[in-house]
């Protein structure tokens, strides 16, 4: 308590023109240093820094830490008591220090005060969600429910992201979000990112950083904003590591290892996984088929199961080596293999006007894939005499391939019969290569000024082939075959510069970034080229009105570029009645991004809201219509994506971390927002008539999550996650809600060293996407699509450390409870 009403009382200190000072009539000197959590090397955010003056102890001076874990303050010169602290860590104490110069205190390490918490009140950790100005960052560790998961699980847990059933992602409710490997384009994701990351174990993750307004430092593609995946590096000295073990139902086994070795001169660091998943899964459709003048012309329904099993293999390998004091060289090479199966069992039945049974079709989708990623970077870290003048040159190589095939049976199951026989082949590759280089130099006492290059190449071949049986041989159907080459080479330069002056701060910068795109539908002799370049503003002013509020405005424009499936024009044939088609001759889409948002933090409260506006032109929507070929008579349905005018967003979002005591921690994220597209879709019709749909439209809808971790006797943990999805209306029908709840329990055992968890991923079994679509004229239907059934998983993990007894002992003679390095 004492140490909550220090820091209370120096966070209403700071709201003043100055501190008090311990010791009068002396002349003013600078206070520096940092405050570093010790195991984890993380800076403490709002730890405390207490003056006591030693002759007259009621007179205190001091500060608090930024979100870096400095602190920077004036005293006079006098003689001091000194102590560092943060709640529930132990304080380090340094008794009568005569100060008559600027001191530096360097690196102090504070580590958690384990020995005073007592019965069901929880350890002090860091907490899951670390709420900041900029950005939220989600530390992976500390969450129980993606045990035995996957990058997709762990992103579907983090403030203001969501993952639909298929695993597309969205940031804020828009899927324009560019995914981030260690602050960089990663090849590990592969060519379709939302498939790579259902395939990445969830414990490769150290934490996941949320970044809505992104400045001029970063890669201008996201109009949503930019999800940085920071996977796990070891940063303790000595030997040290974890090994997880899972099991689950369905069948879900795992093992994961994190092994790494640190010395004052380098770090190896290595990552091994192995995974096989059972992940059923299920879609139903239910169509009423319309004349022209909406009356109904027949019905279908559509029930699909399917069961995608996968065998994977993942490591990375890595040091980081110091050259010398001020320059680091690190080396990695990551790979990721997988195989896997997808049976697909789909059955149509038809009706006639009435309703009246009229016969089922069944069609079977045996489909297998073989996919292997592999990538070397290498990053070279030079740091100049003054703190925070860096310069960084890092470069990527990564190579890609995606092969999946299929074999089809389409057969009658009673009516007319007939059994057809096909196979598609859809064997992707990508190679892709990044230079960049990034500088950084401190200007005064506040001022920062950055510039740096990006480079960006890749090149990507898609061979989508359908054939089928005739009288013994295979023959191509050119109707949904296509050969498609991708090429990208973009070029960025940018530089941004910021300063602090008292309460008030800015930071301006422009991006500019050359795009040289080809998109080369082979078989179809379209060729499309994309050549343009384009100037990318930001700018973030802040105002803090206390150590403990503060508030900014921030503006930045974003690009959206169209890849992959959006491009394609044939991709998929798992229903030969619903089809999915890309539109090669896409173009990006530009956002104008503006974010109004305000942080106070209490003793047991942090609260972070923001007013968002996105202003998009040329935004991707997508549309469905008929294509004009007929499957038994069936119209066959294209999903298509375009570019529509213009799309308006804005929003409201409040995040809350609330720890009402020790031993139960709340985390929750409510983001409402408003819709807005206007455009038309025009095309003819398979008859030569042209067809005009106005798809304007405006939806209002929002999401919330809310996490809760609770200690219980015996000092399990019980966490539980809930998300729900409100409704929102498209321009061509409504998604419809939806609930998903997680739950986990675990127990450290082993002295500490190990950990057992069990946890339940969608516990109800109702994570569907649920869809109403209508099209005059066409087709009014209903759907739902389950990508996985519900998920159960025991998982053990086990935590070494093997310090050398000289670090040890180094480490702990630092001063207190604590760790002080001068």
């Amino acid at each position: 308590m004492q140490r909550v009403l220090t820091t209370i009382t120096l966070l209403l200190l700071a709201t003043t023109t100055a501190f008090s000072q311990g010791n009068t009539g002396g002349k003013k000197i600078k206070i520096t240093g940092k405050i570093i959590e010790k195991g984890t090397d993380l800076p403490l955010e709002y730890a405390t820094v207490v003056f006591q003056d030693a002759k007259n102890p009621e007179k205190l001076s001091g500060s608090v830490t930024d979100m870096d874990g400095n602190f920077n303050f004036e005293v006079t010169t006098g003689t001091y008591n000194v102590r560092f602290e943060y709640i529930s860590f132990k304080t380090v104490e340094i008794k009568t220090r005569t100060l008559t110069t600027d001191t530096d205190f360097g690196a102090v390490y504070l580590e958690a005060d384990v020995s005073q918490l007592k019965g069901v009140e929880l350890v002090a950790e860091k907490s899951t969600v670390e709420i900041k100005l900029d950005k939220r960052i989600y530390n992976v560790g500390k969450d129980m429910t993606v045990k035995g998961g996957t990058i997709s699980d762990v992103l579907d847990n983090v403030p203001s992201v969501t993952v639909d059933p298929e695993g597309n992602i969205a940031l804020r409710g828009n899927e324009n979000v560019k995914i981030l490997i260690d602050g960089k384009p990663s090849g590990l994701a592969g060519i379709n990112i939302a498939d790579a990351l259902k395939l990445l174990p969830a414990d490769s993750v150290d934490k996941v950083e949320v970044i809505t307004n992104p400045s001029a430092r970063y890669d201008a593609e996201g109009g949503g904003g930019i999800i940085n995946i920071v996977l796990k590096k070891g940063k303790t000295n000595g030997v040290n590591g974890s090994i997880v073990l899972t099991a689950g139902d369905p069948e879900n086994y795992m093992a994961n290892a994190s092994i790494n070795k640190k010395t004052e001169n380098f770090n190896l660091f290595s990552n091994f996984g192995y995974n096989y998943r059972n992940s059923p899964g299920n879609s139903s459709t239910d169509s009423r088929y319309l004349n022209d003048d909406n009356s109904t012309k027949s019905y279908s329904e559509e029930r699909r199961k399917n069961h995608r099993q996968n065998e994977g293999y993942n490591a990375n390998f890595g040091i980081d080596w110091s050259l010398t004091k001020s320059l680091t060289w690190t080396n990695s090479v990551t790979f990721a293999e997988s195989n896997g199966k997808n049976p697909d069992d789909v059955y149509l039945t038809y009706y006639d006007a009435d309703h009246n049974y009229d016969y089922t079709k069944n069609r079977f989708n045996d489909g297998i894939s073989d996919n292997f990623r592999i990538e070397y970077a290498t990053n070279f870290t030079k740091d100049f005499k003054k703190e925070g003048h860096k310069l960084t040159v890092d470069m990527a190589f990564s190579q890609n391939r995606e092969d999946d095939s299929s074999t089809i049976t389409d057969q009658n199951l009673d009516g007319t019969p007939y059994l057809l026989y096909e196979r598609t082949l859809n064997n992707n590759s990508q190679n892709r290569n990044l230079f960049q280089t990034d500088y950084v130099l401190p200007i005064g006492e506040n001022g920062r000024f950055e510039a740096g290059y990006r480079g960006s190449f890749q090149n990507n071949l898609t061979d989508f082939v359908i054939e089928s049986e005739d009288n013994g041989s295979w023959v191509r159907n050119d109707l949904y075959s296509n050969l498609l080459e991708y090429k990208e080479k973009i070029n960025a330069l940018y530089m941004q510069y910021g300063n602090k002056f008292k309460k008030f701060s800015y930071f301006l910068g422009v991006r500019f970034e050359d795009s040289n795109i080809d998109v080369n539908s082979i078989t179809s002799n379209d060729y499309n080229k994309k050549k343009y370049n384009n100037f990318f503003p930001s700018a973030t002013l802040g105002y803090e009105f206390s150590e403990s509020s503060s508030m900014s405005l921030s503006y930045s424009k974003r690009i959206n570029r169209p890849r992959g499936r959006f491009l394609n024009p044939f991709s998929s044939y798992s229903s030969n009645i619903n089809i999915f088609q890309g539109n090669p001759d896409l173009n990006p889409s530009y956002t104008n991004v503006f974010d109004l948002g305000y942080l106070k933090r209490w003793n047991k409260v942090t609260v972070n809201t923001s007013a968002y506006v996105n202003l998009t032109d040329d935004s991707f929507q997508f549309v469905r219509r008929e294509s004009g070929n007929f499957v038994d008579d069936v119209p066959v349905i294209v999903s298509t994506p375009i570019n529509l005018a213009k799309e308006y967003r804005a929003g409201f979002e409040f995040n809350v971390n609330y720890n009402p005591f020790k031993w139960w921690r709340l985390n929750s994220n409510f983001n409402l927002f408003r819709n807005e597209t206007k455009g038309e879709f025009s095309y003819v019709d398979y008859q030569n008539n042209p067809v005009v749909q106005n798809l304007d439209n405006v939806a209002t809808t929002w999401f919330t999550r809310l996490s809760s971790k609770v200690t219980l006797p015996y000092k399990i943990d019980w966490q539980t996650n809930i998300m729900y999805r409100a409704p929102q209306t498209t321009a061509q029908g409504k998604r419809l809600s939806m609930t998903s709840v997680n739950l986990a329990f675990s127990k450290d055992v082993l002295k500490d060293k190990g950990t057992l968890s069990l946890n339940v991923s969608d516990l109800f079994n109702s994570r569907k996407r649920r869809m109403d679509t209508y099209l005059p004229g066409s087709v009014d239907s209903y759907s739902e699509f389950q990508w996985r059934q519900r998920q159960i998983n025991f998982s053990f993990t086990y935590r070494f450390n093997m310090k050398k007894e000289k670090d040890q002992q180094r480490r702990d003679d630092g001063g207190g409870d604590g760790e002080f390095m001068g």
